[in-house]
Parts: C-alpha cells; sequence; structure tokens
C-alpha cells in the first residue's frame, strides 16, 4: 500500500477531503522523523513503536578492492509492532 493509497482510502472512510488528509498523513511522518530526530522514541498505544537502534562499530569488507573497512557505530529508525497489531496480521494474512 502506498501513501496516495492510504490517502484515499482514509478519504473514503472519513468522508474528508483527499488535500486535508494527504497534509495530515505528511505532518504525522514529519512529527516522527522529527521527534526521532531528536533521539525520542514514538509510541502509538496498539499500533506500534517507532523505536532508535544502535548499531555497535564494525568491521566490513570492500570485496571489489580486497580491504577492510571500518563501519562507525550509528543509529538507525525501527519499527516494533504491537502484540495486538502482530496477532492481526497472523489471524488475518494466509
Amino acid at each position: 500500500m502506498t501513501k496516495a493509497e492510504i490517502v484515499a482510502d482514509i478519504a473514503n472512510k472519513t468522508g474528508i477531503e483527499k488535500t486535508t488528509v494527504q497534509h495530515t498523513v505528511e505532518a504525522f511522518m514529519e512529527a516522527v522523523k522529527h521527534s526521532m530526530a531528536k533521539g525520542e522514541n514514538v509510541y502509538l498505544r496498539g499500533f506500534g513503536s517507532f523505536v532508535i537502534k544502535r548499531r555497535a562499530e564494525k568491521t566490513g569488507r570492500n570485496i571489489s578492492k580486497n580491504t577492510t573497512i571500518i563501519i562507525p557505530a550509528h543509529n538507525i529508525p525501527a519499527f516494533k509492532p504491537a502484540k495486538t497489531f502482530v496477532n492481526v496480521v497472523k489471524n488475518k494474512v494466509k
């Protein structure tokens, strides 16, 4: 499902104009991005959590040059679904 499909689905279910829904969805995504950029996790009860995971420094290999490189420690965004979310997907998708 794409962002456009999400906007269309919400607009159809609520009767709100697509442009208003699109602005709302984009504002939500920006709020999540800005919060995580500040180092804050985002918790949506019953849906899941957008969390920041820390990746440790590690050694990698450049296969084409046959050299070793150091990949520095860094943070990455991750999504952890809520138990209710997982249960719905487990029971509905076949």
